[in-house]
């Protein structure tokens, strides 16, 4: 039944701004099936690759509650405009470059242009929807990270083993511009929020400063050493630039976040959940690809099909975990799940082959699946509504720099294999990723709050 006054257009509206959205997610684990050919084709090293992902999981999570104050501030409309033209047009920038510094330019370009594009969508589409209809929309806007994860590893095969990995970034442009030129007849003109303050940039520069100062520590400690000098002073200049930003946000008139909600129990707990999923994540799937196509000598396809059922698991584990969690909480979620990969991760790490990879991760994938329910259900347990906007973009945040740590830290121990014919990086890859699990298992038990989430966290994890 139509309700009164909704946009008829509002059904097409959101498709549109889910596709926008389905490639923003799509650019992560597309990518990490054509890093070997991109590093082959343009002559990069280790931590060039890895910056491949890092900059674009950077520059998307350090901006992105900028790109929601510029949401209320200029409106949505010009917002999501102007962030998917950046994007696309970013997009083929990375898919013609021919150096490491065009390339990695390109991916920085296309994680600002995600920064904007993604919070201003979800704005319009809470905006466009209410009652339950919004409930609906909001199921479907959050299934497409999972559908974007569990496509990317696909597309990228087909792609990279086709037509060349220079596609995993054209394809975005075509699909870009038609969404674009709907969008601009479709969108409504939106009023900007009064102008209460502004943009607080050096806030923003100064997050993601931090955290591409800690991503640098962390890839050059491979080649560096974990406790060298260089490596030590360059976390600590990390630390130095997260200790202005807290000192920005107390001072400013207008900040990015309000830090004290970081200090609530469950808001804490989700955002460290998030982080170590994410990272796991983004890691098996780093060392996976190297591993079957690098060492295995697989295809880009065929690696892409081994991926497939880490894909399904994850969003398998996803799907089940949002049923347990009313019943039984958060806590034993999270550390049941975490456990399983933990245990699951040491296969690949213990034993050789690809199937032992792909047992593995799989198994481990599900578990991180239901370690992701977990962190949403648990951050929102305790939220007002009217804070559920900040709430949300804090944990996106989290979300995007675990992916853009996690490749960081794998990359390093897994040097030797990357550079070479060896397989004992791979094993000191995945030994880190299951001794990480283990340990967040057992700080779950500590940090996650032990009651049962609401029924407005039970409906956010069901999505």
């Amino acid at each position: 039944m139509e309700e009164t006054g909704a946009d008829p257009r509002r059904w097409r509206l959101l498709g549109l701004l889910a596709i926008a959205q389905f490639m923003l997610i799509l650019d992560v684990t597309v990518v990490a099936i054509a890093l070997p050919h991109i590093g082959i084709d343009l002559g990069l090293d280790r931590s060039t690759l890895t910056w491949v992902v890092s900059a674009y999981t950077l520059m998307f999570g350090g901006l992105m509650l900028l790109g929601g104050r510029a949401s209320d501030l200029f409106g949505s409309r010009v917002v999501v405009l102007t962030g998917l033209l950046v994007f696309t047009a970013a997009s083929l920038t990375s898919g013609l470059a021919n150096s490491a510094e065009l390339l990695i330019g390109g991916r920085i370009a296309q994680g600002v242009g995600a920064a904007l594009l993604s919070p201003s969508a979800l704005s319009v589409v809470t905006k466009t929807f209410d009652g339950e209809e919004r409930n609906k929309a909001l199921g479907i806007w959050s299934a497409i990270g999972g559908g974007g994860a569990a496509i990317g590893v696909l597309i990228g095969g087909l792609l990279t083993a086709g037509p060349g990995w220079q596609w995993v970034f054209y394809v975005n442009v075509p699909v870009g511009l038609v969404v674009f030129a709907i969008l601009l007849r479709m969108l409504p003109a939106d009023r900007p929020a009064e102008r209460q303050g502004g943009l607080d940039l050096p806030g923003a520069i100064l997050v993601t400063a931090g955290t591409g100062t800690a991503i640098y520590a962390l890839i050059k400690a491979g080649d560096r050493g974990w406790l060298s000098a260089a490596t030590l002073l360059t976390l600590a200049g990390a630390v130095v630039l997260y200790a202005a930003f807290a000192w920005l946000q107390r001072v400013v008139w207008s900040p990015l976040m309000d830090l004290r909600i970081l200090t609530r129990r469950p808001v804490a707990a989700g955002s460290f959940l998030i982080l170590v999923a994410t990272a796991l994540m983004i890691s098996i799937f780093f060392l996976g690809s190297f591993y079957l196509q690098h060492y295995k000598g697989y295809g880009a396809l065929r690696t892409g099909l081994s991926f497939l059922p880490i894909a399904v698991a994850t969003t398998i584990g996803a799907h089940l975990s949002g049923q347990l969690v009313g019943k039984v909480g958060a806590r034993p979620v999270a550390m049941v799940g975490l456990a399983v990969a933990a245990i699951a991760i040491v296969v690949p790490a213990v034993w050789d082959g690809a199937l032992m990879v792909v047992i593995g991760t799989t198994i481990g994938g599900a578990g991180i699946g239901a370690a992701f329910v977990a962190a949403s259900t648990t951050t929102f347990s305790q939220i007002d509504y009217r804070e559920a906007g900040v709430a949300s973009g804090i944990l996106s945040t989290f979300h995007e720099f675990g992916g853009s740590l996690g490749v960081a830290v794998v990359s390093s121990l897994a040097a030797a294999s990357l550079a070479g014919t060896v397989t004992t990086g791979f094993t000191h890859g995945f030994t880190f990723a299951a001794v990480v699990a283990a340990v967040a298992a057992v700080l779950a038990l500590a940090v996650v709050p032990a009651a049962r989430p609401t029924t407005g966290a039970e409906a956010h994890a069901a999505h």
